[in-house]
């Protein structure tokens, strides 16, 4: 079966993530369209993996993955694509074929294929896609190994690696920068814009015990659904230069062409307060007016400053990358092994059936005339000796054959 395994990939590495977003597939449609394509293609196994800048087909067919299996691929799952479509993706698909497509699985999980390496989200998403793909009758035999051994490997890196142990997202590396700064979990946490940057973190930190959350945003609604989340405030933006209950950490993040803080809104939120005030300003341009940097008792962490600590933290990973691949070599000599062991046992697995109608053959039909005149204590002797030669004559020749066929 290894020599049917192939994989049609498209990533960061050969597409945009707008053009990636094209062959999504929502949820309610997947198992009719994939199980469609199974059987129009005549493809064995299937298992569809589709996150934010990935999707990749997985899949069990005698057929070479050329070209020409690439345009009946994408014509046949998506009949709405045009031609030229078809012909697009069909040219920038990455294809991984035989030991090539486990190794790049065994990549894949391990988070050294990803846009972030070290993503440990990755083993979560593989695993859910193959359950997924379970579920709706796509897989069988062969990729439930591969899946099996992808896991096992990357648990495997994130243990005995350092891969993902230094934070480089920006939601991340803005808690870790709070952590370090001991600020109270009851502190005033401002949230200035409600996009997704902004709801992950103000999430991330309520998850992490911080409690007293008020929202701002532009649009009212967002900041009411955010602060309802996090069981705080929210409030239309306008409002900000007249709120009057004090804040101990800003954090920032709207799309804004100007400053959202100007000197003379931060100065009215101040309320009198000298204390000194955090504000992480995430939002490209900036948010925070520099003269309040300058001018007010502020410690200010700016996406300019979290992005050097992620780009730091990137090269520390990458550092690990051989260690991974060492994992990942291991890997693939254990896989080899474990699929000629199951290849072996698929084809034997019918002969334990065949002693049993050989055996219900004998005493049934071959034998029968003889046995009737058999006592029941000898035909009970009789079948206890029967018995303990079928099992004998299945596991030990089984075994040698077993063994014979492994080492060929």
């Amino acid at each position: 079966m290894l020599n049917n395994f192939h994989i049609i990939a498209f990533t960061h590495r050969n597409l945009g993530v707008s053009e990636i977003g094209k062959l999504h597939i929502e949820d309610v449609k997947q198992e009719a369209c994939l199980n469609s394509l199974k059987d129009k293609l005549g493809l064995k196994e299937l298992m569809f993996l589709s996150t934010c800048n990935r999707v990749e087909f997985i899949f069990c067919c005698n057929i070479d993955a050329d070209y020409e299996f690439l345009q009946d691929f994408f014509q046949t799952l998506y009949p709405g694509f045009l031609p030229e479509t078809v012909n697009y993706f069909a040219q920038n698909a990455d294809v991984f074929s035989k030991i090539n497509a486990v190794e790049h699985m065994l990549s894949v999980a391990s988070s050294i294929d990803s846009m972030v390496i070290g993503e440990r989200e990755i083993i979560t998403q593989v695993r859910n896609a193959f359950d997924n793909s379970k579920k709706m009758n796509l897989t069988g035999d062969f990729i439930r190994l591969v899946i099996r051994q992808t896991i096992e490997t990357a648990k495997k890196v994130y243990t005995e690696t350092s891969i993902a142990t230094k934070p480089v997202s920006v939601v991340s590396l803005a808690y870790h920068k709070l952590r370090d700064m001991n600020i109270p979990l009851d502190a005033r946490i401002m949230i200035v814009g409600a996009g997704t940057t902004n709801t992950n973190m103000s999430r991330f930190l309520r998850k992490h015990g911080f409690k007293n959350f008020v929202v701002f945003n532009r649009t009212a609604s967002k900041a009411h659904s955010l602060a309802n989340d996090l069981h705080g405030n929210g409030y239309d933006l306008e409002e900000l230069k007249s709120y009057t209950n004090g804040f101990d950490v800003i954090i920032t993040c709207t799309g804004s062409e100007n400053h959202i803080l100007t000197p003379e809104i931060y100065s009215k939120l101040l309320q009198g307060d000298t204390d000194r005030k955090v504000v992480i300003d995430i939002a490209l341009p900036q948010d925070l007016d520099p003269q309040i940097v300058t001018k007010q008792h502020v410690t200010h962490i700016s996406v300019e400053v979290l992005q050097k600590i992620s780009n730091a933290n990137l090269k520390e990973r990458s550092k690990e990358i051989q260690h991974v691949e060492e994992i990942i070599n291991d890997a693939i000599f254990e896989f080899k092994h474990i699929e000629k062991v199951r290849e072996v046992e698929l084809a034997m697995r019918e002969v334990p059936q065949k002693v049993k109608e050989i055996r219900n053959t004998a005493v049934n039909d071959v034998f029968k005339s003889d046995l009737e005149l058999l006592d029941d204590n000898s035909r009970e002797i009789l079948d206890k000796i029967i018995g303990y030669m079928e099992k004998k004559y299945m596991s030990g020749p089984m075994i040698l054959a077993k063994e014979i066929l492994l080492k060929k």
